[in-house]
């Protein structure tokens, strides 16, 4: 499914000189003004720090209403995938385009549990890490890695490696997360078992140990399932950008997504939850909630109240509502009834919601704000809280990365620049410098 073809055009006009602009109707989502002949025609670039309105790509995978709070797999929404399916489900729409039949989903999913180990030459290279190595340190060099290991998956010119390569990412990364974990903590590694679903095998591999048995808990594993599925993509961000900017130029599918692993990696992107919890923390309790909010409004003070707002979001994120259902059903299940950092979030967000200064900016409670607890009650330390986002996203970068492959119109990424720096100049010799 193309754009719309051409049934306008814009203006543009600079000095005495004027240029026809292409317009483009997307299926939904606001019109784009075609300038990717702009330079040849008139010599100039646009100027857009942060990409914030330009279309770099057309893409049918994921689509966002930030000011209706609407988030869209392939036409469906969040709420009705996170409710009704599972993260598997998800990866084979966004993958495919299309849900798959109770046959495609059951050849998936063996597909994908048949790939989850990985080469047994990857322990020695976990030994190469300090033993207090963060774990996205561990792995931005593993995913990079894989393509190490598995060389009959590297040509992006044969469908069939795209095929299993985008399988076997999907597959290994859950366990090499994992591991990362188990080496970040000093314990054994655990194989996968194939008898376990998705994310019940991730939970396993995480905190089962060789001297007892470990049941896994259905709530915990559904929980966790929804918060894969509620990270799967999220349209043009930064990591995605960076997966699609690093496989235009040809660069492997491991390379690919290790580069948006990197990029994950930052505090404003995939740290927001680890940040959201240090908030909480530092408050400690409700009662200090108003002198922190005032601190918030203090254009002088530099603390922010972390998980409210989002960059495209200006409602309410429809993921952060799914997440705080989520959040109650795990701290039930574990029987804490009263966690200070829930009480501190419930009435952060209460005041929040009903505050002129929050509702005049649109600083609604985000995903992340509720991602935090819950993730620290199932057991998982801050240190593991992108890994676990990097694993959900692989196969949005995926999916991304595919369609980029596949898209005749594709280009390597050469964003241009407004220069401010010196003009042309001759070199001075040491002697005659001042």
């Amino acid at each position: 499914m193309d754009a719309t073809p051409n049934t306008a055009s814009a203006k543009l006009t600079v000095g005495d000189k004027s240029w026809d602009l292409p317009v483009k109707h997307g299926t939904i989502g606001p019109d784009v003004m075609d300038i990717s002949k702009l330079y040849g025609q008139t010599g100039m670039f646009t100027y857009d720090p942060g990409f914030t309105s330009t279309a770099s790509c057309e893409s049918q995978i994921t689509y966002i209403d930030g000011d209706e709070g609407v988030l869209l797999y392939r036409g469906y929404p969040i709420e009705q995938l996170a409710e009704n399916g599972d993260f598997l489900e998800t990866c084979y729409l966004l993958l495919y385009g299309e849900l798959p039949t109770a046959e495609q989903k059951a050849d998936f999913d063996m597909s994908v549990t048949r790939h989850t180990m990985v080469h047994d030459q990857m322990n020695r290279f976990f030994t190469g890490f300090r033993r207090d190595a963060h774990p996205m340190a561990i792995m931005v060099a593993c995913v990079g890695a894989l393509s190490a290991f598995y060389h009959d998956s590297t040509d992006i010119s044969d469908p069939q490696q795209r095929l299993i390569a985008s399988i076997r990412m999907i597959a290994k990364m859950p366990t090499l997360a994992a591991m990362a974990y188990k080496y970040h903590i000093g314990q054994p590694f655990v194989y996968p078992k194939n008898d376990l679903d998705y994310s019940s095998n991730f939970l396993r591999m995480c905190f089962a140990v060789p001297c007892e048995d470990y049941k896994v808990s259905p709530v915990l594993s559904r929980a966790l399932d929804k918060i894969f599925i509620l990270h799967a993509d999220h349209e043009q961000n930064a990591s995605t950008s960076t997966v699609r900017l690093a496989g235009s130029s040809g660069a492997n599918p491991f390379a690919c997504i290790a580069a948006g692993v990197a990029c994950l990696w930052g505090p404003a992107h995939g740290g927001a939850n680890e940040a959201a919890l240090k908030m909480l923390t530092e408050i400690g309790r409700p009662e200090r909630i108003p002198e922190f909010v005032n601190r918030a409004k203090d254009k002088n003070d530099p603390f922010r109240l972390m998980g409210f707002g989002h960059r495209v979001y200006k409602n309410y994120d429809p993921r952060a509502k799914i997440m705080q259902q989520t959040c109650h059903e795990v701290l039930s299940e574990l029987g804490i009834k009263d966690d200070p950092l829930l009480d501190v979030a419930v009435e952060l967000e209460r005041v929040a919601l009903h505050d002129e200064y929050f509702i005049e900016k649109k600083l609604y409670p985000n995903i992340d704000f509720y991602s935090g607890i819950t993730l620290k009650a199932m057991g998982f330390p801050t240190a593991m809280f992108t890994v676990l986002f990097a694993l959900a996203r692989t196969v949005g970068w995926i999916g991304q990365w595919k369609e980029m492959i596949e898209d005749p119109s594709q280009r390597i990424g050469r964003p241009r620049q407004l220069y401010t720096g010196a003009a042309r100049r001759d070199y001075v010799a040491m002697a005659k410098r001042k």
